[in-house]
């Protein structure tokens, strides 16, 4: 196994776990109670690891400037958070995170609360954790990296495929029910899902905030919406406004947008 692909897993594995402890301590301050962060089971947080690697490895040629790094580190875990933020509602139907209610945010994906602390966290990457970490790490066996770090993608990809399944059980449980807003079908899931297993009761603890909706249910309204507008034409001479100028009535199926539907 090439020794860069070895030293960039064990700070995609070290970052993961030094994320899952940053989240642990700021939850531990706001709730005052120990809470397991992260979709997946174990006491890491991959978000982090792929920040990790993707800005040592992207901008360790701007070292040279650390206002460079800094302002592009904030770019690279911004798209980041973004993507994931974005892709984890498309597949399981929930808004894990939503910063909606902070100032400088862009539709409660990102903000500048946490773009900030990252653009710290990529200095620190950049400047002191790569170098120190690869020259430990340069000292080391390499049969013993090649196993480390077999063993620890083993371990990651066995924890994916459980909790991508606790996940999927979440989002089948908020497709069953017929509620009339996220709160309403956050609620009724938390309820269903009190009496399951640890993992599944560990995964809605691990994101206090968390709005679940029923996709299918949405999609129907969406369509019902359209085919509404379609036969009467002559009710919207443009979106949101009717004929005799005055606001249409809010449809209450437009909610779910603002939790990224």
């Amino acid at each position: 196994m090439p020794t860069w692909l070895t030293h960039y897993f064990l700070l995609f594995f070290l970052a993961s776990v030094l994320g899952w402890l940053m989240e642990v301590c700021c939850k531990l301050i706001q709730f005052h109670r120990f809470i397991n962060r992260g979709f997946l089971i174990g006491p890491y947080c991959p978000i982090y690891g792929f920040g990790a690697v993707l800005v040592t490895a992207l901008l360790s040629p701007y070292a040279n400037s650390p206002l460079v790094v800094f302002v592009l580190a904030v770019v690279v875990c911004g798209v980041l958070e973004y993507a994931t933020s974005y892709l984890m509602e498309k597949l399981f139907h929930a808004r894990w995170w939503d910063y909606s209610q902070k100032r400088f945010q862009l539709n409660g994906r990102v903000c500048a609360d946490t773009l900030i602390p990252f653009g710290l966290l990529g200095l620190a990457m950049v400047y002191l954790v790569k170098p120190f970490l690869f020259r430990a790490l340069d000292r080391l066996p390499v049969g013993l990296l090649t196993g480390l770090t077999i063993g620890l993608a083993v371990l990651m990809l066995t924890d994916t495929v459980l909790s991508t399944r606790v996940l999927t059980k979440i989002r089948s449980a908020a497709e069953s029910i017929r509620g009339d807003s996220t709160e309403a079908i956050t609620a009724a899931v938390r309820r269903t899902l009190a009496q399951e297993g640890a993992l599944v009761r560990r995964a809605l603890q691990a994101f206090p905030h968390v709005h679940l909706y029923n996709r299918p249910l949405l999609e129907k309204l969406k369509a019902a919406r359209k085919q509404f507008a379609a036969a009467h034409p002559d009710l919207f001479t443009f979106k949101g406004m009717k004929t005799d100028g005055k606001a249409a009535p809010r449809d209450d199926s437009q909610d779910d947008h603002a939790h990224g539907t």
